[in-house]
C-alpha cells in the first residue's frame, strides 16, 4: 500500500515507478481525488466553524428571550451541507484507498529492467550439475516406476494437479519438511509457529491485493480463504500491533500445507508435482526494523540456500527483473535448482523484501526505543523451502541408472536410516 503523501510530494517519481512495472500513470487520478477530498475538508472546517457560531447565537438569543427561528433554520441548512461534505470527503478518501490498494510496490533501484523472467539476472551458482552417465528421468517417471507416486488415484479422489505418495517416497517428503523446519529453528533462529490454514479477507488483503489474486485462491462457503502460503498468517501476526523496537527483528517459520488454484498456469507443468493445488512448504517471515531490512533479506536468502547446500543440490541465486517481481515485493531473490530430468533450472524458493508496503496495509508498527512516534515495520518473506519441489529435486539429482534414488545423508536421521529408495 502506498502513502498518498508520497504521491503528492513527487508524482513524477511515483508514475516512473509504475512504468517500471509496465503500468500506466496514476498520479494525476490520485491527486485529482486528493484535491477534491482536501477541498471538501477545508470547506467542512469552515462550515463547522459557522455552525458553532450559529449555536452560540441561538443560545444567546434564547437567553435574551429573542426569536431564534431564523438562526435555527440557518443552522439546519448548514447541517445538511456539512453532512454532504462529510460524505464526499469520506467517499473520495475511500476511492483513494481503493486505487492505492491495487497498485504494486515500488521496486528497489537495483532491480533489473525488463518485462518478464527473460531479464532476470543470475547472481551466483553453487555446485555443478553432474553427468549421471545415463539419460535422467523426470520425477514422475521415477516415482511411477517405483510404484510410490500415483497421479491417477489422486485424480480419482480430487481431480488434476494432485498426487498420492506412498511408502518411501512419502517418507522422503515428510523427512524433507521436518529437516527444513528443524534447521531453521535450531540453527537459524526462527520460531516455529503453527498457524491456521484458513484466514479472513483482512489477512489476505494485508499481504496482497485480494481483488487481483482471488482467482488463484480457494474460498470456503463461509467466506474464509485457504492459505496460498504461510506468509499470509505469519506476516499478519503483526497486523494492528505496535511492537517494542527491542523485539525486532521477529523471525517466524511454519511448515504448512498450501493451496493454490493455479488459475494462470493452464497448460503449464501439467505432468508431475511442479504445480499442484495442494503442496507443503516451509515459510520464513521476518518483521524487521527499516534500518535492518536489507541485511535481513540477505540473511533470509542464505538460510534458504543452506537447505539446498545441505541436500547437496546444484542451485543458483537469481535477481528478478521488474516485470517478474511480485505485487508486494520491492526486490526478490529466487533460488533455482537444477532438474536433470528437465535439463532446466527451476525456481524452488523466492525471498522477498516488501519494505513498509505490507505494513501500511496491515497497520503494523514499532515504537522506537527513544519513545518517538510509532513507525511502520518492514516485512520480508521467503520459501525455506517448497517441500514438493525439494522432493522433485532430490529424486532427479539423486537418481541412479537402475531407477533407485539415493537419500541425501542429511536426511538419514529423518528417514529412519533409509539410504536408498528402490522398488520392492
Amino acid at each position: 500500500m502506498h502513502d498518498i503523501r508520497a504521491v503528492r510530494a513527487d508524482p513524477a517519481t511515483f508514475d516512473a515507478a509504475l512504468a517500471r512495472r509496465g503500468l500506466p500513470p496514476e498520479a494525476a487520478s490520485l491527486l485529482a481525488l486528493d484535491a477534491e477530498r482536501r477541498a471538501a475538508l477545508t470547506r467542512l472546517q469552515a462550515l463547522q466553524a459557522e455552525r458553532n457560531a450559529y449555536a452560540r447565537q441561538v443560545g444567546e438569543a434564547r437567553r435574551k428571550g429573542e426569536d431564534s427561528a431564523a438562526l435555527e433554520a440557518s443552522a439546519v441548512t448548514l447541517r445538511g451541507q456539512i453532512e454532504a461534505l462529510e460524505a464526499k470527503a469520506e467517499k473520495r478518501g475511500e476511492e483513494i484507498r481503493t486505487l492505492l490498494s491495487t497498485l504494486p510496490n515500488v521496486l528497489d533501484a537495483d532491480v533489473p529492467e525488463g518485462p518478464d523472467e527473460r531479464f532476470n539476472v543470475v547472481l551466483a551458482q553453487h555446485g555443478t550439475p553432474r553427468d549421471p552417465g545415463f539419460a535422467p528421468r523426470q520425477h514422475f517417471e521415477l516415482g511411477e516406476a517405483l510404484g510410490m507416486m500415483d497421479f491417477a488415484q489422486a485424480a480419482k479422489l480430487a481431480g488434476s494437479r494432485f498426487v498420492v505418495l506412498r511408502g518411501a517416497v512419502a517418507r522422503l517428503e515428510r523427512a524433507l519438511g521436518q529437516f527444513m523446519i528443524d534447521l531453521h529453528t535450531r540453527e537459524h533462529g526462527y520460531e516455529e509457529t503453527a498457524v491456521p490454514f484458513l484466514v479472513n479477507d483482512a489477512a489476505i488483503f494485508g499481504v496482497n491485493n485480494l481483488a487481483k489474486f482471488s482467482e488463484d485462491l480457494f474460498r470456503t462457503t463461509d467466506g474464509r480463504w485457504l492459505i496460498p502460503t504461510a506468509e499470509v498468517p505469519l506476516t499478519n501476526l503483526a497486523a494492528g500491533e505496535i511492537l517494542p523496537e527491542a523485539r525486532l527483528p521477529i523471525r517466524v517459520t511454519a511448515l504448512t500445507d498450501c493451496f493454490r488454484a493455479e488459475a494462470g498456469a493452464a497448460g503449464r507443468d501439467t505432468r508431475g508435482m511442479l504445480r499442484q493445488h495442494q503442496f507443503r512448504k516451509v515459510e520464513l517471515v521476518s518483521i524487521a526494523h527499516p534500518a535492518q531490512s536489507d541485511e535481513e533479506h540477505e540473511r533470509m536468502t542464505r538460510c534458504a540456500e543452506a537447505v539446498l547446500r545441505l541436500l547437496e543440490l546444484p542451485f543458483r541465486r537469481v535477481l528478478l527483473s521488474a516485470g517478474d517481481t511480485g505485487f508486494a515485493a520491492a526486490k526478490t531473490f529466487d533460488l533455482e535448482v537444477w532438474l536433470p530430468g528437465q535439463q532446466a533450472w527451476r525456481e524452488i524458493s523466492s525471498c522477498s523484501i516488501c519494505r513498509d508496503f505490507q505494513a501500511r496495509r496491515m497497520n503494523a508498527r514499532f515504537r522506537p526505543a527513544d519513545g518517538g512516534a510509532p513507525q511502520l515495520v518492514h516485512t520480508l518473506n521467503g520459501s525455506g523451502i517448497a517441500v514438493g519441489r525439494a522432493l522433485i529435486a532430490v529424486m532427479e539429482n539423486c537418481q541412479q541408472a537402475d531407477g533407485s534414488i539415493l537419500v541425501p545423508p542429511v536426511l538419514w536421521p529423518y528417514t529412519g536410516g533409509l539410504e536408498r529408495i528402490a522398488a520392492a
